[in-house]
């Protein structure tokens, strides 16, 4: 036992107090063994290899945990395997964090993983409250001097933090705010989960202007200021501002449960006619807000764009022109194919977007290379007509889609929404909306009058091309590969699919984009497969709620 610290037995647990600090630390008696972590089980005068031993768990853990708990945040640190990072992580614990008295208890090892609970007091300002968290960590072998030690990582300290967060208490960066949807109805992080980090960014950007007054809070903060505070206590509650926002909490409502059954999911609905999101969901739900700053390639819902583009350029002159369909076509070297190498022979347009036909997007455009701007006309278009690429000023921070410019096979890869387009469920629900408005409208999750912010402008789309897109679309969702998920969706529809091939990962990504009345909505579902089997699902819940 480290010197200077007071030791009683109170029932089955050792009560741990360091000497001057006011934190105290619980372990199991027969759990956690006293030792120095030195790994000496393996025999005196040999460096140990191989995974720790379960003796060597339990000493390590145990002796980190009751450093740690008595404010010892050297002697705790030393015995990690990245001290340099670990002492001022957990130094801040009690300067930055404030907390003044930690009981931790430990629980039963699931392997080299210990889990455990902290029961802490933070104090700042003459203020105290409660605290109680669970976390874990994982002892390992240190590589140079082969004893056991806990893996290092800030979400040792809390579940939360990460390599660019820290906790800190002090007065609140911003007011508390009750953020309400369009028709009054108040949204929390408890009922609508994914919208924990969107009400956090509200809040840190217009607590003030919602006419709140800060209180003092436990926040984890974002070190590069990237990110806003994320609350997890309040020692003194400041006055709460109100906040009217563009949600629909019945939309998202639907929005949270399509996304609840897979592992990483993000879905955004929009309201074609005005711009306004009425909902914004993520599985995880409390992490990355995937469905607004994500980006990725949006595979072939991109035709949307791709198709304006030909029509733009005189390509094609509407849903009944003849294209081509072969089963593969090669661009500069490079052969792209259909799925499972199908074929169509002399479709229209409309057939063709409708089956999702690769070959036909990029057969139908290489006139475009003897123009020199097969590479820039893609996201020109992107641009003009559905203002991708532009500063959109949703009210949040979030992620504008991007088509850049291109050269040799990347470019007809862009045609299909691959090469190094970067889109997210925000930005295709958005392209959907577009298409059903007839002219695109910025989204938007707070009005724009409430801090005078210009938002983003692109040209409507002209009557035949926007009648064009409405027809191709409308046959993907009643007789093509949108077919089968938009069958529950009644009056007039219209979607497109898109499955977008990632490297390193065996299965493709799920993306679906679609309209019904005036609600459009996007949906990407990672590694999962066709367009229509997982992501066409989710859209099809979000807009059935209409």
């Amino acid at each position: 036992m480290r010197s200077g610290a007071k030791v009683a037995v109170v029932g089955s647990v050792f009560l741990v107090v360091a000497s001057g600090v006011g934190y105290g630390g619980y372990r199991l008696i027969g759990d956690m063994t006293g030792g120095n972590g030195s790994g000496s089980a393996s025999g005196e005068g040999k460096r140990p290899t191989g995974p720790p031993t379960p003796e060597e768990i339990s000493e390590t853990a145990g002796d980190f945990l009751t450093a740690w708990a008595g404010g010892d945040a050297a002697g705790a640190a030393k015995l990690t395997n990245d001290a340099v990072r670990a002492e001022p992580s957990l130094t801040g614990y009690r300067s930055e964090a404030g907390v003044t008295k930690a009981v931790i208890t430990p629980g039963t090892p699931l392997g080299a993983k210990v889990p455990f609970t902290v029961r802490a007091t933070v104090t700042s300002g003459g203020q105290s409250k409660e605290w109680t968290y669970a976390s874990d960590l994982t002892v390992v072998r240190g590589l140079t001097t082969g004893r056991a030690l806990v893996d290092w990582k800030p979400a040792v300290m809390h579940p939360k933090l990460t390599a660019t967060t820290t906790l800190k208490t002090s007065g609140a960066s911003a007011p508390p705010i009750t953020a309400v949807d369009r028709a009054g109805r108040v949204l929390t992080k408890e009922k609508y989960p994914s919208l924990g980090p969107v009400l956090d960014a509200l809040r840190a950007k217009y607590g003030e202007a919602a006419g709140g007054t800060a209180g003092t809070e436990l926040v984890i903060a974002s070190t590069d200021g990237k990110l806003p505070d994320q609350p997890l206590l309040t020692l003194a509650g400041g006055t709460e501002g109100r906040l009217t926002t563009t949600l629909d909490a019945d939309v998202q409502a639907a929005a949270e449960a399509a996304v609840k059954q897979y592992r990483q999911a993000s879905v955004v609905a929009i309201k074609p006619s005005t711009g306004e999101i009425l909902a914004v969901a993520n599985k995880p739900s409390d992490g990355y807000n995937t469905a607004m700053l994500g980006g990725q390639a949006p595979g072939s819902t991109m035709k949307i764009v791709t198709a304006a583009m030909m029509l733009d350029q005189g390509l094609v002159r509407g849903p009944g022109s003849r294209v081509e369909c072969p089963a593969t076509v090669t661009w500069m070297g490079r052969t792209f194919q259909n799925l499972d190498k199908f074929s169509l022979t002399g479709p229209t347009f409309e057939q063709s977007f409708a089956r999702s036909c690769n070959t036909s997007f990029i057969k139908a455009v290489k006139p475009l290379d003897g123009k020199d701007i097969s590479g820039t006309a893609l996201g020109d278009t992107a641009r003009t007509y559905f203002g991708l690429g532009l500063d959109w000023q949703t009210g949040v921070v979030s992620a504008d889609g991007k088509v850049p410019e291109s050269s040799g096979p990347e470019t007809a890869a862009s045609y299909i929404g691959q090469g190094r387009i970067t889109m997210n469920a925000l930005n295709m629900a958005s392209v959907s909306a577009t298409v059903k408005n007839g002219g695109f409208k910025q989204p938007v999750i707070v009005p724009p009058s409430l801090d005078d912010r210009e938002i983003a402008r692109a040209r409507p789309l002209p009557g035949s091309m926007a009648d064009t897109l409405r027809s191709l679309m409308r046959a993907s969702a009643t007789y093509g590969t949108g077919q089968t998920a938009m069958a529950s969706v009644s009056g007039d529809k219209g979607a497109k699919t898109g499955s977008a091939e990632v490297d390193g990962q065996g299965t493709s990504n799920s993306w679906f984009t679609g309209y019904a009345g005036d609600l459009a909505a996007a949906a990407v579902v990672q590694a999962g497969g066709h367009g229509g089997d997982a992501a066409g699902p989710v859209v099809a819940k979000v807009l059935r709620a209409r």
